[in-house]
């Protein structure tokens, strides 16, 4: 099952205990040379309760267990489409 699915079947808002909600994945680029370049290789999650408005951020490579490395890094912002 995808991390967003997931989030979807589980979310319950903090504030108001809303249900339903609107995913959408942010990309940002990180500081020095991918700054300069523009490599937008960090990426998160912002949860929105449809009912409230409340949001909440998360980070999908903990969801999913993945602990990045520099070499992952670089692998992704090569092969990144």
């Amino acid at each position: 099952m995808r991390i967003k699915d997931t989030i979807e079947d589980r979310f319950v808002c903090a504030k108001c205990k809303g249900r339903i909600c609107d995913i959408r994945e942010v990309s940002m680029t990180g500081t020095g040379l991918s700054k300069m370049f523009e490599i937008q290789h960090i990426h998160y999650l912002f949860v929105s309760c449809k009912h409230c408005g409340n949001v909440e951020v998360f980070n999908p490579d903990i969801l999913e267990g993945k602990n990045k490395g520099q070499l992952g890094t670089i692998l992704d912002i090569l092969f990144e489409s």
